[in-house]
């Protein structure tokens, strides 16, 4: 049997130089992982150009055919082929990689694209002739003039056509063609004052799949009717603005009501100046301002723009540029619990439009429809028609009734002309069930769930009374000690101070172990280390942890809920109108403790509509 020569390997592994073209296609698998990669940063080009229309046409979900064109400032002819060069860009000079103003800085994108697939550049400077470059799988062609009036078109055909693996790991053509629509909608948002079109031009008949004029006002009207376009004229009624400034960190956009909540995480769009980012840190500020107003299973909708220094914020952190890090990441994550918690204390009683909107729904007659009869009446009562039965108490006129049926008619009490456009859920008229009010406003009517309301009013005096008077803390005969890792004891113990101000008291206890010596007394007998490991599984998932303050908000919503006005309780008139005044004054009373409606309102108009009389 021979012996081998440990000093001699043939086998040993030989390092080699990679050539240009397989570096690209390397980094075109970082950069661009699908067609609506390809699309984000050849229009993010075109925004960095300045760019106030942007035309995108695609074809078989973006896998054969992608065209961006912009009114931008142009490529010079002279500069196309140094264009398609790795590390070549006009965005920044190298010496400060935090102070990043544009979109793009990396300069990647355009020869990755020119390594895997077909790409065209056809551009035109002010001032001077248009000239255009050609790159098939890395290999450059030479620059050409051609007929262009002004901008550039970019022209990317037959994506992945020199990368063959990459294609098996496409999706279909409409799930492709979805994900290119999500980033156009994203951009849109990012800016309101540019035009966007996106042409699907698959077949002999192109159509139109998304468009969004360019906006004009200040920022916020904007940014408004931007919203309005891409997500929908309910989410634009039915959100709150929001402003807000600290430490050199800016908030703006508009967050939604708890009452228009979904049932996915698909309506939150967040963007840190002005770049579209998908953020743990972010997406868990969103989900802790609202965790007091939603059940575990509903989503916020929002769309925030958190702008700042760009030195006070990594975006070269992730290969699509789609995570950021903060310098202080517990100020950007306070700014927005305590933005988003200012507004919807702002919002008062209000609940969402598209509660009424689903009532309408639900009430509608089969068959009712476009071609139901229109039934014409006679022209609507005047306002002081309308408000008289505010002034002269009316007999009821169903007393005799209200033991065969579950319900009550309150005789109104007299109130002045002026008054009911002052009453917002307006006056008690009735209670039917033994669990809904009906109320009369002035310009319809409202019916409120009495256990519901009440329960949230109960609840929130519950929380004022714990944040005045703090949270008590038990102490344990013995305490409780818990064995974590170094890190996971680090970050625990820089939580102590807020976990103390909660009734949970912890301390180091040596090596990576802590020791639980004070627990919130609301919770009663508390499997300490159970707590402890939801605390950083929090930590991780979300970036924060509200483990303990949500069981005592548990326990403070069940007590409101046995605490609270029971259905099936009758109620005199002035305890009805003194459920609605408290509920005018008091924050968050639209929306019951797990988000639901805690009232419905119908205009006079929804009403008719409901009889046919428009």
């Amino acid at each position: 049997m021979a012996i081998a020569d440990n000093n001699i390997n043939d086998s040993r592994p030989v390092i080699r130089q990679l050539d240009e073209g397989a570096i690209n296609r390397i980094a075109a698998g970082e950069v661009v992982e699908r067609p609506a990669s390809a699309v984000k940063e050849l229009v993010e080009n075109a925004l960095d150009a300045g760019a106030r229309r942007v035309t995108i046409d695609i074809a078989d979900g973006g896998k054969t055919l992608i065209r961006v064109t912009d009114d931008g400032c142009g490529i010079a002819g002279h500069d196309l082929a140094l264009a398609l060069s790795r590390h070549a860009t006009s965005k920044i000079d190298g010496s400060d990689l935090l102070n990043i103003h544009t979109f793009g800085f990396r300069g990647e994108a355009l020869p990755s694209l020119g390594a895997v697939g077909r790409l065209s550049i056809a551009s035109r400077v002010p001032g001077a002739e248009a000239f255009q470059i050609k790159v098939e799988g890395g290999a450059m062609g030479k620059v050409r003039p051609v007929a262009l009036n002004a901008g550039t078109v970019v022209t990317l055909g037959d994506l992945f056509y020199a990368t063959p693996a990459r294609l098996k790991f496409m999706r279909t053509d409409r799930a492709e063609a979805q994900a290119i629509t999500d980033i156009i909608k994203r951009l849109a948002m990012a800016e309101p004052f540019v035009r966007f079109e996106l042409r699907d031009i698959s077949n002999d008949s192109p159509r139109t799949v998304f468009v969004a004029e360019a906006q004009t006002g200040d920022m916020f009207d904007a940014l408004h009717g931007r919203l309005a376009t891409v997500l929908g004229r309910e989410f634009a009624d039915n959100s709150l603005a929001i402003d807000a400034e600290r430490e050199g960190l800016h908030l703006t956009g508009y967050a939604a009501l708890p009452t228009y909540s979904r049932g996915s995480a698909v309506a939150q769009y967040l963007f840190v100046n002005g770049r579209p980012v998908r953020d743990k840190l972010l997406v868990g500020a969103l989900r802790g301002a609202y965790f007091d107003f939603l059940s575990r299973d509903r989503h916020p909708a929002a769309a925030l723009f958190l702008d700042c220094d760009p030195t006070l914020v990594d975006v070269n952190v992730h290969p699509a540029k789609s995570e950021v890090r903060f310098r202080d990441p517990a100020l950007a994550r306070g700014l927005i619990v305590s933005a988003l918690r200012h507004a919807l204390a702002g919002a008062g009683h209000r609940a969402s439009s598209t509660v009424a909107g689903g009532v309408i729904e639900a009430m509608r007659p089969e068959g009712a429809g476009a071609d139901t009869p229109r039934v014409y009446q006679m022209d609507r009562p005047s306002l002081g028609l309308r408000a008289a039965p505010y002034q002269t108490p009316q007999p009821s006129g169903f007393a005799e009734m209200a033991r065969d049926y579950s319900g009550q008619v309150a005789a109104p009490e007299p109130v002045a002309e002026s008054d009911p456009q002052d009453l917002p859920l307006g006056t008690a008229r009735g209670q039917v069930h033994e669990n809904y009010i009906i109320a009369q406003t002035a310009t319809g009517m409202v019916i409120v769930d009495q256990h519901a309301a009440h329960e949230r009013l109960v609840y929130e005096k519950l929380k004022r009374q714990m944040a005045e008077n703090g949270v008590a803390a038990q102490a344990l005969l013995i305490p409780e000690i818990v064995e974590l890792s170094n890190g996971d004891c680090a970050r625990l113990l820089d939580l102590a101070e807020d976990l103390a101000r909660l009734g949970l008291g912890i301390e180091a206890f040596g090596g990576g172990a802590i020791a639980v010596r004070e627990t919130p007394a609301i919770l009663g007998e508390v499997n300490a280390e159970a707590m402890i490991k939801d605390i950083l599984d929090e930590l991780d998932d979300m970036g924060s942890s509200q483990t303990v303050q949500v069981r005592i908000e548990a326990i403070l919503s069940r007590v409101a809920c046995h605490g609270s006005i029971r259905s099936g309780r009758w109620m005199r008139a002035e305890e009805m109108n003194a459920l609605l005044r408290e509920m005018e004054a008091t924050p968050h009373s639209g929306q019951c403790n797990h988000g639901r409606p805690t009232y419905v309102e119908l205009k006079l108009a929804d009403i008719e509509r409901l009889f046919g009389r428009t």
